[in-house]
């Protein structure tokens, strides 16, 4: 719901507990004025009759108020807007218009704003529907001069900025990492001064996320007020958290990483940023997870209301060793297991024996599979499982016909060395002719054999990002990005029946963004199932354990930690998400092959839960003892629960249930036992999970 105040100059968004209000004074900047529990408009005329701060010395009055503070005047913050044209830097703002639109998926507010000087529009976009809390925010910039007149350009252009009250003190909550070690949560006090994430590598990369949340210090996984924000964007970016000298709070954030470049507008050209979405809740963090979670598989996921399948991948068992006679094999035992899809990974294709050959060559390797793919696909088809398989689209080994016809695809800059990181290169998928190409290979290789699925990885950061002979290189950042969403969702509309993950060596491309145009992510490379625990408890900060992609493999892990575990243990952590099974089945023994057997089918009977249910985080993953998770689906509740060790044979504390009604009683659907739902939710559960590497299933149904 969107209500019109203030002379038309004011206006409140509400979503079902939450509104949002800013505000166009008589000198046209545009002030913010709430972002918290529901409130009408005539509190919002009240916030915005308010004296301003008192003037100080050295002192913006705008900064930390400004809806969208840009480069230009009186402003000192960092800036959510920085343009270059005629050898001026910055705009000056006048407000144009606003409208409410509805479009039938849910208002829609536009607020436009014009720079005479620079002949630029600058339209600020607001979305919030009435189901939930979260409010989509993105921005268009329109040169509406005349043919001939210098082109814009765009310096810095973020999609929001998120402004918060000043309190006491102020943490933030964010998720760091590295290769084999992302999605870690970390929560510090944010101090005086600015703090910045994102990526300089050309896609989202293992290091941050990009969500932030911001709290008093006081909320806890069930408690206080949590404000929180996520980016929906595939490339370099940047986040940026400052508080203020007053201690109000102001973040932005958007595409690349830094203010030399991003792209020209000539006349009559227009960017819109992507979306970055922000969140409001007085339920502390688990509340704004579930919120986050409820709005991607209602409104970004696309068909999330199927079921991911049970899967099994190949490349542990093979690498790059790869022959049509083994993976026949692997997929007989695989459908002995109840596994319902079937992925050959790398090594299938060209002159792909190792990784120094073959990208960017897409067809069968004739040795390998001199019939092509549709036999083996028939095959695993006919075992009643889909068939999928691996891509890396966006790079190519020297060593490739491709490169050998084409070395100017990809990024390099000329005069320089072309490292070729992890022996391959990347292709600029911003050239025209560069997509054509991959379209051109991937249909037709979805056409010739029966693909249920396909892996999209993507396993090199950008080092050397020019393209020589362009009239302005640094758009390839950008344009590199909505290169592969054309690419993606070309792809999905030929053919709808294939299902993408996004992977980049794990965990290295997961965002909002990826999440619009695939099914499911790759979470890690990292499969331990205790390392796990803790890369998925960050992962469920912001993204539903529908599109988790999780593994159980071989013990000890590839990982090299050395650490043995249980078939029991590694099921139970890789249950949490979207199952899959990556281990060299052909060295299980027939009782470890019969145990598989068994947990497949157990996660089948709870995946409705696990995957469409929502989430409970009831004890984190911390020290060596007791953690826990639990999904609610209706009348179904299903418990995971892990110990990494047992101490002095103490007792593992009672599970204090959520979600449930306490005046009604459940029934653990394996073992008959009665249990009743206040003694759930006050006293707990009762794991009875001891030792090193214990883990447990539960699932409960209202009686």
């Amino acid at each position: 719901m969107i209500e019109t105040g203030g002379s038309g100059r004011l206006w409140v968004l509400s979503g079902r507990h939450s509104s949002y209000a800013l505000y166009v004074t008589d000198r046209d900047e545009l002030l913010h004025l709430h972002w918290g529990p529901r409130i009408a408009v005539e509190d919002a005329e009240a916030l915005a009759a308010e004296p301003g701060p008192p003037e100080r010395p050295f002192e913006s009055p705008l900064d930390g108020r400004e809806e969208y503070p840009v480069e230009g005047g009186p402003r000192f913050v960092r800036p959510a807007l920085s343009v270059h044209a005629g050898g001026v830097r910055g705009t000056e703002w006048r407000f144009s218009s606003g409208t409410v639109l509805d479009p039938g998926t849910g208002q829609e507010l536009r607020l436009r704003f014009h720079d005479p000087l620079h002949h630029l529009d600058i339209t600020l976009h607001y979305r919030m529907r009435d189901d939930g809390d979260v409010i989509e925010r993105w921005t268009t910039l329109t040169h509406t001069g005349n043919a001939g007149q210098e082109p814009v350009e765009l310096l810095r252009a973020d999609s929001a900025a998120w402004s918060l009250p000043a309190r006491d003190r102020w943490r933030l909550s964010h998720l760091h990492g590295r290769w084999a070690a992302e999605s870690r949560l970390a929560r510090t006090e944010l101090t005086p001064g600015e703090k910045v994430i994102g990526s300089r590598r050309g896609h989202t990369s293992h290091h941050h996320l990009p969500w932030i949340a911001l709290d008093g210090g006081e909320a806890t996984e069930e408690s206080g007020e949590v404000h929180s924000g996520a980016l929906a964007w595939s490339g370099a970016w940047r986040i940026a958290v400052q508080r203020l000298a007053d201690g109000a709070v102001q973040a932005v954030g958007g595409v690349g990483h830094d203010d030399a470049g991003q792209l020209l507008l000539a006349p009559g050209e227009s960017f819109t940023t992507p979306v970055f979405a922000g969140l409001w809740t007085d339920g502390g963090f688990g509340a704004a997870s579930r919120a986050w979670h409820a709005w991607q598989l209602a409104r970004v996921v696309p068909g999330a209301d199927r079921s991911r399948p049970v899967l099994y991948n190949s490349w542990e068992a093979t690498e790059f060793e790869v022959s049509e006679e083994q993976q026949r094999s692997l997929a007989q035992l695989a459908a002995t297991m109840g596994v319902e899809l079937f992925v050959v990974d790398d090594g299938w294709f060209g002159a792909r024996t190792s990784d120094r050959a073959g990208l960017g060559d897409w067809t069968a390797n004739p040795d390998r599979f001199p019939h092509g793919l549709k036999p083996l696909a028939d095959e695993v088809h006919a075992l009643g499982m889909q068939f999928g398989i691996w891509v890396e689209p966006e790079m190519v080994n020297p060593d490739s016909d491709l490169y050998r016809a084409h070395p100017d695809w990809v990024q390099h800059h000329p005069g320089r060395a072309r490292a070729a990181f992890r022996n391959q290169l990347v292709l600029n998928l911003a050239r025209p002719e560069v997509r054509a190409y991959l379209w051109e290979r991937l249909d037709t290789l979805l056409s010739g054999a029966p693909v249920d699925y396909v892996k999209w990885d993507f396993n090199r950061s950008f080092s050397d990002a020019g393209w020589p002979g362009d009239a302005y290189p640094r758009r390839l950042w950008i344009d590199h990005v909505r290169g592969l969403y054309e690419l993606l969702e070309r792809l999905r509309a030929a053919h709808p029946q294939v299902a993408f993950e996004s992977c980049s060596g794990g965990g290295g491309r997961i965002d909002l963004g990826i999440l619009g145009r695939t099914d499911q992510v790759w979470t890690s490379d990292n499969t331990d199932p205790l390392d796990r625990l803790a890369i998925q408890h960050g992962f469920s900060q912001l993204h539903p354990a529908r599109v988790m992609a999780a593994w159980v493999t071989d013990s000890p892990n590839a990982m090299g930690n050395a650490r043995v575990s249980s078939l029991r243990f590694r099921f139970v952590s890789a249950m949490a998400g979207v199952l899959g099974v990556g281990g060299d089945l052909t060295r299980w023994s027939e009782a470890e092959l019969a145990e598989a057997r068994d947990w497949v089918a157990l996660y089948k009977r709870v995946r409705p839960v696990v995957q469409h249910g929502e989430l409970y985080r009831l004890r984190p993953p911390e020290g060596d003892g007791l953690s826990a998770v639990q999904y609610v689906r209706g009348e179904e509740t299903v418990v995971l629960a892990w110990i990494q060790a047992q101490h002095y044979g103490d007792a593992q504390p009672p599970l204090r249930l959520r979600g449930l009604d306490p005046a009604a009683t459940y029934r653990d659907l394996e073992t008959g036992e009665v249990h009743r739902g206040a003694v759930l939710a006050h006293r707990g559960l009762r794991t009875g999970l001891g030792g090193d590497l214990d883990a447990a299933v539960f699932h409960l149904r209202r009686n």
